[in-house]
């Protein structure tokens, strides 16, 4: 078939068939990039049909799908890495080609090796209209506040850092303290990249904030405290999940105080990340505590809504609601429909790659555990859901932590720190 050459290791095309992507390796392709996304015609191939056939030519495989307006970094960078890591000529395609053309002009600009001009006048001679590229540039460089996503792979978690290009301050937000549990082992993996971003971009940290005690990794606030000298913050209710685990552990020690952190947040208290006006909003039903930041046009809802494809967060953890979620994610729908929402993990239903951004409109037009459904349907959906998960394999390991700040346990007398796992303490064992 006929594929536009963009660069010396990229092609792109419109919908290839079945047989037409049998010939991709003999014409020495390596890489098969799709990025349309499944069911936009009865006639397309879809993603399971087409990654089976890639990996049978021995073709690596990459499902980004996008649509003109739901483009976002995280897949341009998605999309870069994926060609860069190619060990040969990548092959992308989407209805026309035009989608596909367009994340790699994006890049370009995006990365200063080409102007917004410069990248519709590229599309022009090859046939593309590529005006969207330009229009998506120019939404995306007025918008305050930046955010720069970082995928944990290890845990699927999403961390921030949230900029203000005026003043140049900026707030993290519910960073990743690796932790090996087969060897017992922390690292600072995370947090340094973080750290790296920060440092290359001139930025300065006001703010170390978390949306709650997770439950499936450790939170880097403390290391990260003592690495920039900026405030830790969570919400208040923090307290009340501290009781909780308190007891859970039978540790007399913790004082369930929240003093761990600078600050606590109550529903409806506002702050700024540099000149950026930000609020919280009390987002409860996962945990008893969980709040989210709506700063500037960006809400981070972390464990509420996943992306539109992935559905909500599970409410079955020690003090979880399915009706308080329900009730959680009304709040934040009734945010702009602009309004950007960003997830705090992604778990890439049917391989695709990792995405994190979605808007107010998509999550109420497209994500199946909310839209046209009832709360009461919301709570049967979630509640048959949540009993067939396993418990997070770090809940026992990760709570003590994260109920502290971020704070590992105190180093005993032989130099060595000890974390407490109590036996039988919570229901959803998983023995088949």
């Amino acid at each position: 078939m006929s594929a536009i050459k963009i660069s010396e290791k990229l092609s792109v095309s419109h919908q290839p068939s079945v047989e037409d992507i049998q010939a991709l390796a003999g014409e020495g392709f390596t890489t098969l990039i799709n990025n349309r996304p499944d069911r936009e015609e009865n006639t397309q191939s879809g993603t399971q049909v087409e990654s089976k056939e890639a990996n049978r030519l021995g073709l690596s495989y990459a499902f980004i799908p996008v649509t003109p307006d739901t483009i976002t970094e995280a897949d341009v960078r998605a999309f870069q890495k994926t060609v860069l890591d190619s060990k040969g000529p990548v092959f992308a395609h989407c209805k026309t080609g035009t989608r596909s053309l367009s994340l790699y002009l994006i890049g370009e600009v995006l990365d200063g090796r080409m102007s917004a001009d410069e990248a519709v006048e590229f599309g022009r001679s090859r046939g593309a209209d590529t005006c969207g590229a330009k229009r998506w540039l120019e939404k995306h460089t007025s918008r305050r506040p930046q955010v720069k996503g970082f995928f944990d792979k290890r845990t699927s978690s999403v961390q921030y850092v949230v900029s203000d290009p005026t003043s140049q301050k900026c707030a993290i937000i519910d960073p990743v303290l690796d932790f090996d549990e087969k060897a017992g082992a922390t690292a600072t993996i995370n947090a340094d990249a973080i750290l790296g971003y920060i440092s290359d971009n001139g930025l300065t940290v006001e703010w170390v904030l978390d949306t709650h005690p997770h439950a499936d990794h450790f939170s880097a606030a403390h290391y990260l405290k003592e690495k920039t000298g900026a405030r830790t913050a969570i919400g208040e209710h923090v307290v009340h999940v501290q009781r909780l685990w308190k007891d859970i552990y039978n540790w007399p020690e913790l004082r369930p105080d929240g003093s761990q952190w600078d600050r606590l947040f109550a529903h409806g208290d506002t702050f700024k990340v540099g000149s950026i006006d930000a609020k919280v909003l009390f987002s409860p039903g996962h945990t008893l505590a969980s709040i989210s930041y709506v700063i500037g046009d960006a809400a981070f809802v972390h464990d509420t809504l996943f992306m539109p494809d992935s559905g909500t967060a599970r409410a079955d953890f020690p003090g979880g609601d399915a009706h308080a979620l329900w009730r959680s994610i009304q709040e934040i729908l009734a945010l702009p429909d602009e309004a950007r929402v960003f997830t705090g993990h992604d778990y890439q239903p049917q391989g695709r790659m990792p995405r994190w951004e979605s808007t107010v409109a998509e999550q109420k037009k497209s994500n199946p555990h909310i839209a046209g459904v009832t709360e009461a349907e919301f709570v049967a959906l979630r509640t048959a859901r949540d009993k067939t998960l396993p418990m997070p394999k770090l809940i026992l390991h990760a709570l003590q932590v994260n109920v502290r700040g971020g704070r590992l346990p105190e180093p005993e007398a032989n130099g060595k720190r000890y974390l407490k796992l109590p036996l039988d303490a919570l229901q959803g064992a998983a023995w088949e």
